[in-house]
């Protein structure tokens, strides 16, 4: 089984909704995103998945969240804006826009030592 990721980073505003602490007021993050494809082939020149197109698509969805208050942005203005929402909001966009390949996780990291993982089973 191979494993293909990329990391990626955005720069966002966002204000968790009902916390009751400091996380809810607004503030930001450098958010690091590490997306992971699985397969069990190669193609015909030993790649799972391009990591040049892999990339252009992960920044093509990370695009609309960069700079932003991601509580204005859709879909978190209807939905807190946790790292475990982003992650899935990215899992799903990506799964979308490679349904040729398996999506294995999104990570989604507010700092180097604070992540959240989304993946299907």
């Amino acid at each position: 089984m191979y494993e293909v990721c990329v990391r990626r980073h955005f720069d966002a505003a966002h204000a968790l909704r009902g916390y009751q602490g400091r996380c809810e007021n607004l503030h930001g993050h450098r958010y690091e995103v590490v997306a992971c494809v699985a397969s069990d082939t190669l193609n015909e020149i030993g790649l799972a998945l391009d990591f040049t197109e892999f990339k252009r698509v992960l920044d093509g969805i990370l695009a609309r969240f960069d700079h932003t208050n991601l509580n204005e942005t859709p879909p978190f203005d209807a939905i807190n804006p946790s790292a475990e929402n982003i992650a899935r909001t990215i899992y799903q966009a990506l799964r979308e826009a490679l349904p040729q390949v398996r999506l294995a996780y999104v990570q989604a990291y507010e700092s180097p030592d604070a992540w959240a993982t989304y993946r299907e089973e």
